[in-house]
């Protein structure tokens, strides 16, 4: 199946809805889907825009659906909405104390209780005017960032419904991922800022309230005309089909630029088999563009003495960047990718990114590679960033601390999962860890959401290469990738295909590190000398089992790796360095706390015996580890 569109002309889609209820037919699970028409007239000095949205909707489930569901995001976006309760609430937890010695509360600090403070005029928010289904005017409520639909009558399994929607919009002041006016001077970033049919899958209906974070959404296909004042230059998803009446850098080299009269632009995108859209506008916004293996990659930013270098800088790092992830993680299915400046910190989105752009050339590097790895992660594989975020954002530390450390000369040789290590043992220390399966919204601070999401999710796959053999995850992943790409894949699924890549069993693994909050401790208990041989006792001191590397070093420098493994893995990794003499030793029982190991030396002449030497396992005490003579 190819997965690309031409950037020029009409719909040139190649994945239609029909041939992809087809498709959908012959994968392991059933997906909805949705096509959008939306038409925009943007008010840009009111802040404000009127929207004309025509859906269909594919229920593709063998279920009958008696109500749907939207989301209207910028509802949050209002003194004592749900965010800006729970975000006063989490703000009052002491999650520690900050590097002057000052407390230091669990703030989002983007958000804080800026919602609570907005004014009239400064507010978001999503009117839904009317709602027909197939012609039919619909009866609806709106509990804040939900839109509720009873219908009058039931979507039946595996047929084709229509949704006609028009709505009014005001543009909230820049506080979460989108907004305007934010604080490098972008006009409009216009991330969640249409009425969107929320998932419905095999777990049933997700809709999720926008409480702080995370999203999922349905595959379908976007075309979408945004009416605004000339002045303004857009970006975002999808494809621009009028490029020759708009210009600003989209038009073809040597191709003249007529635009048609009056005040604005109607700027048409097209976007194919993407599960969200994003834009963002501004008069500022300077376009530049970059060639890369079988794409083409956008840059959007405001030129001024912190951008002027590095933007380009940055443009021209992507094709080194790309050729490591192409071959790590998978092809790139698009033919573009917008990089943007815009929203706060970072946020993805399908094609593009609204990214901070203000910052020193490796800042702005690494947020760009986070976010970018977000297309494999959020982007293709979608998983429901709700109820696995670490298979999101951690999958995608994991993937962007590897992109930096191989394509930046100077740390090549580093450590690439150190940061990730270090967060996990921090809240593994905090009284704040929580079991990685709660749901995003509801974990009971900040901090332990960020660190388990992105510092342990990273360090379970890390430590899944310790477990399986870095190859084996590693060959795992492009498996992962090509296997389960636009299908929504849950932990079980990416389980699974690491079993089948390693045939080693996981469920243990996922058991314990993801579903639980038991933490891995390993120290050598004891070593002592029977007749020639010299007997080492290991612990388990810690709850969570796992295979065990044990290196033992002799006095003239000759090393032997005693690898033992778990009893519920069923199999043994590959000898990963053969350079060193491996020996495999009987299963350690899970339920056993102490192992004994029989080494055939004499205690004299040995050297140092360490548990563990890549560092890969999480071992919250690292001081039991070793033992040197």
């Amino acid at each position: 199946m190819k997965y690309r569109v031409t950037t020029g002309g009409c719909l040139a889609i190649a994945m239609l809805a029909g041939s992809w209820l087809q498709v959908n037919a012959q994968s392991e699970r059933w997906q909805q889907r949705v096509k959008y028409s939306m038409d925009v007239k943007v008010d840009a000095a009111a802040n404000q825009f009127k929207g004309k949205q025509h859906l269909e909707y594919y229920n593709n489930s063998p279920d009958t659906l008696k109500k749907v569901f939207y989301h209207l995001y910028w509802n949050a976006f209002q003194p004592n909405s749900m965010m800006d309760v729970r975000s006063r609430e989490l703000g009052k937890i002491i999650v520690g104390k900050d590097r002057n010695g000052n407390e230091r509360r669990d703030w989002d600090n983007r958000v804080r209780d800026r919602i609570s403070n907005l004014k009239p005029d400064e507010i978001g928010y999503q009117k839904v005017i009317s709602l027909k289904r197939d012609g039919k005017p619909q009866d609806f409520k709106v509990v804040e960032t939900i839109l509720e639909v009873p219908l009058d009558k039931p979507i039946l399994p595996n047929s084709k419904v229509e949704f006609d929607m028009e709505f009014e919009t005001q543009v909230p002041v820049q506080i979460r991922r989108s907004g305007r006016n934010n604080s490098e001077g972008v006009d409009f970033s216009m991330a969640q800022w249409y009425p969107k049919m929320c998932g419905y899958d095999y777990e049933g209906w997700h809709a999720t309230p926008y409480i702080a974070r995370e999203f999922y959404g349905v595959w379908g296909d976007y075309d979408v005309k945004i009416s605004i004042d000339k002045k303004y230059v857009l970006a975002g998803t999808g494809y621009l089909q009028n490029p020759a009446q708009i210009g600003y850098g989209y038009e073809k080299p040597g191709t003249k630029v007529n635009r048609p009269a009056g005040n604005t632009l109607t700027w048409h995108f097209v976007a194919p088999n993407v599960h969200d859209f994003v834009w963002a506008a501004d008069p500022d916004y300077k376009h530049i563009t970059q060639q890369v293996d079988g794409f083409t990659a956008h840059f959007f930013y405001i030129d001024n003495e912190h951008t002027h270098n590095t933007w380009p800088q940055l443009a021209k790092m992507i094709p080194a960047a790309y050729a490591y992830i192409k071959a790590h993680y998978g092809p790139y299915p698009y033919e573009q990718y917008s990089f943007i400046q815009g929203g706060d910190g970072g946020m993805e989105y399908p094609m593009a990114t609204l990214i901070m752009g203000n910052g020193k050339m490796d800042g702005l590097y690494g947020v760009a590679m986070h976010e970018w790895m977000h297309s494999w992660y959020q982007g293709m594989l979608a998983t429901n960033e709700s109820l696995y975020p670490w298979m999101d954002e951690g999958f995608t530390t994991f993937a962007e601390n590897n992109v930096i450390h191989n394509t930046i000369d100077s740390l090549k040789n580093a450590n690439a999962q150190e940061d990730a290590y270090a967060g996990y043992f921090a809240l593994a220390r905090s009284p704040f860890e929580e079991p990685a399966t709660t749901h995003s919204d509801h974990y009971n601070t900040n901090y332990g959401y960020s660190l388990t999401a992105y510092s342990k999710g990273a360090v379970f796959l890390e430590q899944l290469g310790y477990v399986i053999g870095a190859a084996n995850r590693d060959a795992g992943l492009l498996r992962y990738y090509k296997e389960w790409r636009f299908k929504h894949p849950n932990a079980n699924d990416f389980i699974r295909v690491m079993e089948k890549e390693s045939g080693i069993a996981l469920d243990w693994y996922k058991q314990y590190f993801i579903n639980s909050v038991k933490h891995i401790d390993y120290g050598i208990d004891s070593v002592y000398e029977k007749g020639n041989k010299t007997i080492v006792r290991l612990r388990r001191v810690g709850l969570m089992p796992m295979p065990i590397d044990f290196l033992v070093t002799d006095k003239s420098g000759n090393k032997v790796l005693h690898y033992i493994p778990l009893s519920i893995m069923y199999g043994e990794k590959p000898n990963e360095n053969p350079a060193i003499k491996r020996i495999v030793d009987n299963v350690w029982y899970w339920t056993n706390t102490t192992y004994e190991v029989e080494l055939d030396i004499p205690l004299s002449n040995i050297k140092a015996l360490e548990i563990d030497p890549s560092q890969r396992m999480a071992d919250v005490d690292r001081s039991n580890n070793k033992a040197v003579s």
